[in-house]
Parts: C-alpha cells; structure tokens; sequence
C-alpha cells in the first residue's frame, strides 16, 4: 500500500507522468495507470487519501464495485490525448534492438486513444532538436534539493586527550537557485543525516517537493534493476513528515545531479579551504564558524548571472517552497515485533502492552529517545513513554481486557499454580509470590513460565529444591534461577546433605544459632 501512496503523491501533487512514475519506483507503467484509473473512480481527493490507513485503501480501490468499474474512461480526460514522454523514447532508442514501432505499440497499448506513429515520431523530433549531446537540466522553483557529503572533512581535535576526529560535511543545494546549506556532522549514519535535513529544511524556511539524495545507506538501501528503490524507514518518515518524495540519483551518475556536485566543490573552495589551518575542538565550534563563510557564499555574485544565490532564492525559491509542518521532525527508529500472549512488546528488554485484540500480530515499533509508536497496517494502535531501564513495563488499563481474561486466552494464573504443583510445592509458593508481587499478574507470565520450562532441563525435583533456596535468599528473577541450579546451590548451602532438613529448619523458631554457642 506504500507503494500505491508514493506513486499517486508523485502523479497527482508533483505532477510526474506515468512513466517517470514508474522509473522513479520501479514498477510497470501500466501498474502505475490502473492505481490512477482506481483512484480517480473511487472520487475522493488526493489529500484524504493519503492519509487513509492501509485497509481503507484496500476497500477503496479493490473492491468487487472498484474492479467493475476500474476500465470505464473519465469524463474528465477522455478527450485528451496523452502526449509521448520523449524523454523515455530519447533513453530507450539508445538500448540495442529498440525500434520506434515498438515503442509506439507500447504506447498505444497504454493510452489506446493516443496519437499515431507519425504523430508520436514527429513528438520526439522536435525534442531531439533541443537537445544537445550533453543535455541542460532545467529545474522549477522550489522542486528538488539535491544532497551530498564533501569528500573533505574537518578535523575535530578532543581537548583533554588530544585525538583528532572527523567531522562530515553535508551539503544540499537547491536546484533553481543554487541556494547552498552546510552542515557539519559526527557522522554519516542515519541519525546525524536525518538531523542535517532538518536543519537545511529550518535554514530554508520550507520544504522542496523532491528530495534527491546519493545512494549513501542513510537514505537509500538499494537502488537496482533487480531491487528497484528501497528507502532507508527513517529516511520516508522523514520525506513524509515535510511532505517530500525521494527520487535519488542513478548509482555512478553524477550528471543526475550537477548543481550538488558544483555546490560540494565550491563549498571545498570558499569555506573549508579557508578554514583548513583552524583547529576546532567540537563539531558545534566548526557549525558557527562555517554559518559566516556560507552567507558570504550565498551573497556572492555569480558572474554568468549577475546575481547572488540568495539574490535567486528570494526571487524564485522563497515564495514556491512548501510550508513547514508546525512540529519539527524527530527521528525515530524501527522495529518489526509480535504481541506475545500477555499483549505486550519487548523493545531493548522493556515491555510495553497493546490493546489485546492483537495477540500474535506483527506490529511495527517506532521510537525515539522519549516516546514508542505502534503501529499495526499503519494505523497507530499504542503509545508510551520509552524506558532505558532493562525490565520496565508500561502496561495501559484500556488495553487489558475485562477481568484480564483476553480473547482466546491461552494462559492464566491459575493454569500457571497447576503447572507449578505439578513440580513440587515450592514451586507453587514460588510462583504464587512471583504473581502476587508483579503490578499486573500477567507481566510476570514470561518469567514464569520460563522458569518452569526449567524443569525440562533440570528435572522437577532439582528444580524445586532449587526453588525453595531461591525462596530462602528472595531471588525471584530467572538469571537467579539458573544460577542456582548451575551451580547446584542448594546442596551446597550448609554441609548438612538432607537439603529439606536445612531449608525447613532454617527457619525454625526454637534453632540457637552460632552465637548461643560464643
């Protein structure tokens, strides 16, 4: 379903044609022209159905009624005439055994309403004749933001040991006007690259339509005809949060994006060339310096123009760019998890709890630092505060069922004590304080039975002695457990071999103890 959202973003708000479309995620045109055909019959503007969850556009456009209809022509274009893409007919009559008789039925069979042959050749020689061997790109205002790193990186030098690292050095251009942000990082990994964009996108004042990054990891996984494009999750968060697409460049061609390449190259000239003798002690320290060197940057006149990049910007970029949502992007990370039979997910060993219709289903987890999202088909179903101390649980009332009996239930306390008795009667005292001293008795069924599947391993009888030590010396947690009887703790306790004897007088009211004997 993402899939069907990024292609009727790019045809209905970036106005991209099929084709491009269908390059840009790699998918057949004709997949891409039944979305559309889907889309426009199902009536309902581009904006709500973004927002729409995964099963909603499901019913939307395949439904029996959506399939009925799917191929009867719109009133609204079906007296126009697709016009060829001779870009693509430019890139495809370069491919060996490509003819102009096959693209046209290749185009026919997608718009059979389309143009004749000679129609469709005379379309592409006209284009041919403004093109030169090495084609101009044109960019409109406020598109596409083209983004690199420099090659060159800045020395950090630490101030109490003396060792020097590497700062990165991000830079975005705007393909109009030119207009240039630098910005220096620890790092290229996803977190610093996603933080790089914000502050570009704060420095801007507003969000381009198209993102065109390199295909670095923190952006894109894999850019291939086998493949297709595969989005760092993080990164299309990011993109959907300002409401941009990511159309990155072709692996090894720097010629899909020029105005970075310059921009990285005179950014190397005219700030990090003169910053090259300065030694800076943090990469904060380096951000301040090279804010001053890039407005003077963006207030040079280029001499083929005349004009200044911020000059450009204010005249073209400014006005078109897209309006920044009102909350700033936090970057979040992922997780694929499965709601256990207690309805909680474990995320770094802490336990959050789901509404317990979903036993068993994959969800998708989305944190940060401070908060969990989860998600399930994209509609968000829970949200907590993320813990840092191993073994927290944040369990919510309104996602427990009644009497904590959920549906299909599976396991219950009584059912655990059973299974305990069947041990041995510490075991059952073991369990029973387990239960009663958890804030929920169900965010100790993990536990539980965990220590009970022991007695596979161990044997029951071990296993109850076991736990009738760990009952003596309040060790609860499983780790305590398996120490115990790893190291057989409990005949090793005093000298005495009768075990039981030892652990039933232990507690004796009437024992002297060593220092009656002093």
């Amino acid at each position: 379903m993402k899939e069907i959202k990024r292609a009727l973003q790019m045809r209905y708000l970036a106005k991209m044609s099929l084709r491009q479309v269908a390059e840009a995620i790699h998918i057949p045109h004709t997949t891409v022209a039944d979305y559309c055909k889907r889309f426009e019959i199902s009536g309902c503007d581009i904006a709500s159905f973004l927002a729409y969850d995964e099963e909603k556009i499901e019913q939307m456009l395949f439904t029996p009624s959506a399939i009925k209809q799917e191929y009867l022509p719109s009133p609204e274009i079906s007296h126009k005439r697709p016009i060829p893409d001779v870009i693509y007919i430019h890139k495809e009559l370069s491919r060996k055994g490509v003819t102009f008789e096959l693209l046209w039925q290749e185009y026919k069979e997608c718009y059979p309403e389309g143009y004749g042959i000679t129609q469709f050749k005379e379309y592409y020689y006209r284009y041919k004749k403004k093109i030169a061997p090495s084609m101009r790109q044109m960019h409109l205002p406020g598109e596409k933001l083209f983004i690199d790193y420099s090659g060159l990186t800045m020395p950090i030098t630490n101030q109490v040991t003396g060792e020097i690292t590497k700062a990165q050095i991000f830079v975005a251009v705007l393909g109009a006007s030119g207009y240039t942000f630098v910005h220096a990082t620890p790092s290229q990994c996803v977190r610093d690259f996603i933080t790089s964009h914000v502050h570009a996108f704060a420095f801007f004042k507003g969000a381009p339509a198209i993102l065109v990054p390199d295909n670095l990891k923190s952006a894109i996984i894999a850019n291939s005809a086998l493949k297709g494009i595969v989005e760092n999750e993080s990164y299309g968060e990011l993109a959907r949060h300002y409401n941009c697409l990511i159309i990155p460049a072709r692996p090894r061609k720097p010629k899909d994006k020029p105005k970075v390449e310059q921009g990285v190259q005179g950014i190397q000239r005219w700030l990090l060339a003169v910053l090259r003798d300065r030694v800076f002690f943090s990469v904060d320290e380096l951000n301040l310096a090279l804010a001053i060197l890039l407005d003077q940057y963006n207030q040079k006149l280029m001499r083929h123009l005349g004009k200044s990049r911020l000059s450009l910007f204010e005249e073209i970029d400014a006005a078109v760019l897209q309006p920044l949502p009102q909350v700033r992007f936090i970057y979040k990370e992922f997780k694929l998890a499965t709601v256990h039979h207690d309805y909680h997910v474990c995320l770094e060993k802490c336990y959050y709890s789901v509404p317990y219709t979903y036993l068993k289903e994959k969800v998708e987890l989305r944190y940060s630092t401070t908060t969990l999202e989860i998600y399930h088909k994209s509609k968000l179903i829970a949200t907590h505060p993320k813990y840092s101390r191993a073994g927290s649980v944040s369990t919510l009332k309104e996602h427990m069922p009644l009497a904590h009996q959920y549906q299909h239930e599976k396991m219950n306390p009584q059912r655990l004590l059973d299974w305990a008795m069947s041990i041995g009667e510490h075991t059952h005292r073991f369990v029973e304080k387990k239960l009663s001293n958890a804030q929920y008795p169900m965010n100790a069924y993990r536990s539980v039975i965990a220590i009970l599947n022991l007695s596979k391993a161990y044997g029951k009888s071990d296993l109850d002695l076991a736990l009738a030590y760990a009952l003596g010396i309040n060790a609860l947690s499983y780790k305590s457990v398996i120490s115990i009887l790893s190291k057989k703790l409990y005949l090793h306790a005093v000298n005495n071999t009768d075990t039981e004897k030892y652990l039933f007088n232990k507690h004796h009211a009437n024992i002297r103890g060593s220092g009656y004997y002093q």
